[in-house]
């Protein structure tokens, strides 16, 4: 308790704590290359400074211009806390009201060493997923939250606390943009700039947002994906004897080696980075762990011969992976592989999101930041490498989807043959896995619903679990079929995520829930609180990939064939309608999944208390948040958004949506446009 009352109380000052520099035992970001002139130099230094009285302004400038060049940024690593970070239970931390207190058990589990990528440069996950821009803006957060009264809202610009601004009981404790550049400037070059001179930040999706649960948030995805991609492309959705090959197992992809076996499959993993490789296999979540491309090889034959499922980490490069399966093929006409994906960090591809195959991991740590130009030329090489072998697998009959990471965004522009003939600007030779498996489930209102235990205690995570089941298996005795799949898939994976292993960090829980599911379990867990069966205070949340959270033209909203694939509408509107519909905090991000300028995207978190008005605020808010994305996929023309929209008109009366009429005739545009 005393350490959390130090970390709130502002900069320390007078003493100054000691400058640790960087932990060695613990993975760190890569050196970022910005390419400041001096005068950018200057201001960076200048702007880092501004959070310090003038009479320690020369002691740390000196200190904070080597981290700016050693590392490409100012982490602020003197002022990072000794604190063991991690989401302490709800009642601990010194606050006034404890909706200021759930969102710092929130921003401390996302910075907690088991759920961060690298803690010590406040990267979530995804390579540059950023909670804080620096260690000064993390103590300043703290120290506002533990001040903040319920007549107050704490206004985040970027990573940077501008302030608490009266407000009232109603409003959000927290409102949160990240990365709201004017869109001429939204380009990767400028955000580096921005990033370096600290005055813009990459918050990803949940990072910065301060609602990461750690990978379990894409292991419920991924099985989904993995279950619904069977059943489309392998007409089942028994997955056992069939193949998976992907490549990540940093903080999302990580998921992907756990999915694979939960839904029964043979996954083997590519992953070049030795510490996240031994990090799943300590977690449990890698069965096997190899080197050896012959004993990969051996492997796969032996589970696909057995049905037994797997799941193989191998330590290597991705694209030596597809050729020797490539290889296989050739030679023996046996093809080793069903389905196969990417989770490189492809939105970060030349600052350590992708690691080119001509080259060991550290030597391209190396070159990505002392010789740029050449780096950039060998992941694109690498990327036409990588493409030309997964042509010819799917060819012969393997299917392949890009997992919304930019990889075939990017695998275009290094000018690998992904282009589709005849297709529109967001359609590529294989589909984004939101094209083909889940933008339909989107438009059915389902989702990725979150929750978080403030209490810390198991007890009442199984609690909630068991609730949530329940609740979706008294819906799903009254749903269309379509529908009832989806809840199937769902009541499947509560009932036994519990046995998996998942809760890294926080007591967390997710799974995937229409607009009707979502705000029964939200009630049922606020009653249940009420009752005293859950402990203490829960948080609800969603990952931003959601079904109104993001406009993402190659991924969220891909399958928005209207022209408007590339407008934000949806985002900015849900971001301002959770405001003012009672969430407890709300975010806006550029950037996130696909990249910098590529997507804007917004989120929420929610405290359940237990009281009336809390069951109110989840009611109202929820509500919208899912009916807000479905209706526009319903003006996009997609027919489950139709017949979903229309369905909660029925049941709710104020909702009143405009419904699209289709041009029945085609004919009658041809004789328009050629009259």
């Amino acid at each position: 308790m005393s350490n959390l009352k130090e970390i709130c109380s502002g900069l320390p000052l007078d003493p100054m704590p000691v400058n640790q520099g960087r932990d060695p035992s613990i993975p760190h970001a890569p050196v970022r290359t910005p390419n400041l002139t001096p005068d950018e130099e200057r201001l960076a230094l200048r702007n880092s400074l501004r959070y310090f009285p003038p009479s320690h302004h020369s002691m740390l400038a000196a200190e904070f211009a080597q981290e700016l060049r050693q590392y490409g940024h100012i982490y602020m690593y003197r002022f990072c806390p000794c604190i063991l970070m991690r989401a302490y239970p709800i009642d601990q931390y010194p606050c006034r009201t404890r909706q200021a207190a759930s969102i710092m058990l929130m921003i401390m589990n996302n910075l907690d060493p088991a759920v961060a990528q690298y803690p010590q440069e406040l990267v979530t996950y995804g390579g540059n997923g950023q909670v804080f821009s620096n260690w000064a803006q993390f103590r300043l957060v703290m120290h506002y939250l533990s001040e903040m009264t319920e007549e107050q809202t704490l206004v985040m610009y970027s990573g940077h606390p501008m302030g608490l601004f009266p407000s009232l009981p109603s409003s959000p404790r927290a409102i949160i943009t990240n990365g709201m550049v004017i869109p001429n400037y939204s380009s990767r070059e400028q955000y580096e700039k921005m990033f370096a001179l600290g005055v813009s930040m990459y918050g990803q999706m949940t990072a910065g947002s301060y609602c990461y649960i750690g990978p379990q948030g894409i292991v419920h995805g991924t099985l989904l994906t993995l279950l619904n991609a069977g059943r489309r492309y392998l007409g089942s959705g028994d997955m056992q004897g069939r193949v998976f090959v992907t490549s990540g197992l940093g903080g999302m992809s990580g998921a992907q080696a756990k999915a694979a076996v939960i839904a029964g499959c043979i996954g083997v993993i590519a992953e070049v980075d030795e510490a996240p490789l031994k990090k799943r296999h300590e977690q449990g979540w890698l069965m096997e762990v190899t080197s050896d491309m012959d004993r990969c090889i051996q492997r796969i034959r032996e589970c696909k011969t057995t049905n037994t499922p797997l799941s193989l980490g191998y330590h290597g490069n991705i694209v030596d992976l597809w050729e020797r399966l490539l290889k296989e093929y050739e030679r023996t006409g046996e093809l080793l592989v069903d389905l196969g994906s990417d989770q490189t960090s492809l939105h970060n591809p030349f600052s350590g999101g992708y690691y080119p195959v001509q080259l060991t991991l550290r030597q391209a740590n190396r070159v990505m930041t002392t010789d740029s130009s050449r780096f950039h030329t060998m992941v694109h090489e690498s990327l036409c490498r990588q493409v030309a072998a997964i042509n010819k697998l799917s060819d012969a009959g393997m299917f392949f989807w890009d997992y919304g990471n930019a990889f075939l965004l990017e695998a275009k522009r290094a000018g690998a043959e992904v282009e589709m003939s005849g297709g529109g600007a967001t359609e590529f030779r294989y589909p984004s896995y939101v094209q083909h498996i889940m933008g339909d489930i989107f438009s059915l209102g389902f989702g990725p619903f979150r929750w978080v235990c403030t209490s810390g205690k198991p007890c009442d995570l199984a609690l909630t679990d068991d609730i949530a089941a329940t609740v979706l298996e008294e819906i799903s005795a009254n749903v269309t079929e379509r529908v009832r799949q989806q809840y199937d898939d769902n009541i499947r994976w509560i009932r036994e995520a519990g046995k998996h292993n998942m809760v890294v960090g926080s007591q967390a829980r997710i799974l995937y829930s229409d607009q009707k599911g979502r705000v029964c379990i939200a009630l049922a867990i606020n009653q249940a609180i009420a009752d005293g069966r859950v402990s203490a205070p829960v948080v609800i949340s969603r990952d931003h990939h959601d079904v109104s959270g993001t406009d993402s033209p190659f991924r969220e909203t891909s399958n928005v064939y209207d022209g408007s694939a590339f407008c934000a509408d949806m985002a900015v509107q849900n971001f301002v309608g959770d405001a003012f519909r009672g969430a407890t905090w709300v975010s806006l991000h550029n950037g996130g999944g696909v990249g910098w300028g590529e997507v804007v995207n917004g989120g929420f978190g929610l405290l359940l208390d237990g009281s009336r008005e809390a069951a109110k605020r989840a009611t109202l808010m929820l509500n919208w948040d899912v009916s807000n994305g479905v209706a526009r996929r319903c003006w996009s023309g997609n027919s489950n958004a139709y017949e979903t929209i229309q369905r909660t008109m029925e049941t709710q009366q104020q909702l009143r949506v405009t419904m699209p009429f289709h041009v029945q005739d085609e004919h009658v545009l041809d004789r328009a446009l050629q009259g």
